[in-house]
């Protein structure tokens, strides 16, 4: 079965061709980071319109060089949530049209599910059950997965994502858009022992000898940053500090939740995904996890760690082979759990 694969939840538009039998032929992806960067952040408006301009090229693009015609796809996968609407809404209203034109099946794909199951795209890919860890830019949740669309969450975010502190962090220091990959490389050269900043929702089991969950916050820790920025001036080496501490305590945050999770599903293979994923300090310091638990952790290559049409035709694919498709209507849905999504 050859799938087309449509990403568009956000300010990447990503395009791929996976086959059941030879694997990912091509991919394209078109970042948006240049048009957004002025603003800080992603612009939903600018954005949907972007999808509009690139979403075609790159299919005539990825089709090509896979040397694939219409009459070779066995269907379409679009990404139809979470994200935002009208960007949601490119990627739906081209992948239903284009399924349409060919006289083949389309399914709806949840964004966070590509995400869980990119790390099967590599050579030597997980089995189900695992315990996942998604975290990105709009998400950060461990969850339970037993197979495909058997997923419980164990926990997730109650205020900021991981992703999107990174991004607040990096905006006050100055450092742009988009905020991990900038605050990364400013805390190579910084101390991550020169700031004592809190880890949330870790530090109740020492004081108060109660847990605490496995729930995350990053607010107190981005709140925390503010207060050591607050009348100091930014220079390289106070904000490379900034930064290192910064990092060190979202990483360790990540680290203990998922040692938690793991210690309570009792899995023994934990799969990292999602934007954050990409952080070379996160996925060091869960490899020594993995080594001193006993367990295996999987990590998509950091290109597919980021939004891309890989995963989401890999998660179609999935779901087309079971029989799933849409009806002739679309929609796109903004917020979706990924409970809420049946088993195949």
């Amino acid at each position: 079965m050859r799938v087309l694969g449509i990403e568009t939840s956000c300010d990447d538009t990503g395009v791929a061709l996976y086959d059941s039998g030879a694997g990912l032929l091509a991919h394209r992806l078109f970042s948006q980071t240049a048009l957004h960067l002025d603003y800080g952040g992603v612009v939903p408006e600018l954005a949907s319109r972007d999808h509009i301009r690139k979403a075609l090229p790159l299919i005539r693009a990825v089709m090509q060089e896979a040397d694939t015609r219409p009459d070779q796809i066995d269907g379409i996968a679009y990404t139809a949530g979470p994200g935002l609407a009208g960007a949601l809404l490119v990627g739906a209203a081209l992948g239903r049209s284009l399924a349409y034109a060919w006289k083949i099946p389309a399914v709806a794909v949840h964004h966070m599910e590509g995400h869980l199951l990119s790390p099967m795209l590599e050579p030597d890919p997980p089995a189900f059950p695992f315990t996942a860890l998604l975290v990105s830019g709009g998400h950060s949740l461990l969850a339970d997965v037993q197979a495909l669309g058997r997923y419980t969450i164990l926990g997730e975010s109650v205020d900021d994502a991981v992703g999107e502190a990174f991004d607040k962090t990096a905006k006050l220091l100055g450092l742009g858009y988009p905020g991990g990959p900038a605050i990364a490389r400013a805390a190579q050269d910084g101390d991550p022992k020169k700031f004592k900043f809190p880890r949330p929702m870790t530090e109740r089991l020492k004081t108060q000898g109660a847990h605490p969950g496995l729930n995350f916050s990053f607010s107190g820790l981005k709140t925390a940053v503010v207060t050591a920025v607050r009348n100091r001036a930014l220079t390289p080496p106070f904000i490379a500090d900034i930064a290192a501490s910064f990092e060190q305590a979202a990483v360790d945050v990540l680290a203990i939740k998922c040692e938690w999770a793991l210690e309570r599903t009792g899995a023994k293979q934990l799969v990292v995904a999602g934007g954050v994923s990409a952080n070379l300090k996160l996925r060091e310091r869960l490899k020594q996890l993995s080594e001193k638990l006993g367990v295996r952790v999987y990590f998509p290559r950091p290109e597919f760690s980021t939004d891309n049409g890989a995963m989401i035709a890999y998660a179609g694919y999935l779901r087309l082979a079971v029989g799933q498709h849409e009806p002739l209507a679309f929609s796109a849905r903004a917020r979706w759990g990924i409970e809420e999504l049946g088993s195949a």
